[in-house]
């Protein structure tokens, strides 16, 4: 079973959301995978998401309940078969943690799509605005991600 880990800041905003998300497409799509979330801080490990991220993921049919931030451990590197950033600031974190053999697990989660952004915006104590642009380009990558995993499973 393919294992994904999603990593953002503080694991309050995009990768808990973006784990519900990638979680819910995959069973639609019935692939079984282990996806999970975690920050590269831990000034919010054993947090609930962020309250205006339930909001938007309630919405939009997702529940964030019962999820608590984490912090990246050395390892996830091991654990995981891909670890995929919200940004490039965590991606580069993520590489100076990450062990040298295990460093071609790391990518940006949207590297799978075909959006023109790269990044997930941050959107702690942001706009609505600001949380649905992050909310529309992690389900896009999300579906990038999934037909990444299908073409190479084939």
């Amino acid at each position: 079973m393919p294992s994904i880990l999603i990593v953002c800041m503080g694991n309050i905003c995009r990768s808990p959301l973006a784990e519900v998300v990638l979680k819910t497409k995959a069973q639609q799509r019935g692939l079984v995978l282990n996806i999970a979330s975690a920050g590269t801080i831990r000034d919010q490990v054993g947090s609930s998401p962020d309250r205006q991220v339930q909001s938007l993921a309630s919405q939009h049919g997702y529940d964030l309940n019962g999820l608590t931030a984490t912090q990246v451990t050395k390892n996830d590197f091991s654990n995981y078969d891909m670890v995929l950033a919200a940004d490039k600031a965590n991606l580069a974190a993520l590489y100076d943690l990450c062990p040298r053999e295990y460093r071609n697990k790391l990518a940006l989660f949207l590297s799978y799509s075909d959006v023109d952004e790269k990044e997930i915006p941050d959107p702690y104590k942001g706009s609505q605005v600001r949380h649905q642009k992050a909310f529309e380009l992690i389900e896009q990558g999300s579906d990038g991600v999934l037909n990444y995993i299908t073409s190479i499973a084939a």
